[in-house]
């Protein structure tokens, strides 16, 4: 329940009261809508997360070219990368890659933020 705290500070008020009255059903129905809601934000920080990676660790190497990296929007350099699948892709990220060092200078990044870059880098 802390994440609650953390994340509704007034929904874990709500959440609190009702368990001290043995009103489980609201409790459950209050947890399940925050359960909803921080969801829905953590889906919205990952996509946020991966342009986020992209533009600060990503970019400059590849909109350049620097060390051959494949170019956003180059078709034939991007095409048999893709056919390994994002997960083979996210593994080279972070083992790196000729001038690509691990995971591109994103030492912080976890995979699901390094497999959001990814997404954003083949969708372009």
């Amino acid at each position: 329940m802390r994440w609650i705290k953390v994340l509704f500070p007034v929904l874990q008020l709500n959440v609190e009261k009702e368990f001290r009255s043995g009103e489980v059903i609201l409790m459950n129905k209050t947890a399940g809508i925050v359960a909803a809601v921080a969801m829905a934000v953590a889906s919205f920080g990952a996509q946020a997360d991966g342009q986020a990676v992209y533009d600060k660790h990503c970019k400059g190497c590849h909109v350049a070219g620097v060390g051959n990296a494949p170019k956003p929007g180059d078709k034939a350099a991007w095409e048999p990368r893709i056919a390994t699948g994002v997960d083979a892709m996210v593994q080279t990220v972070k083992t790196g890659k000729g001038a690509m060092p691990p995971k591109g200078t994103c030492m912080s990044c976890d995979d699901a933020s390094l497999k959001a870059a990814v997404e954003v880098l083949i969708a372009q």
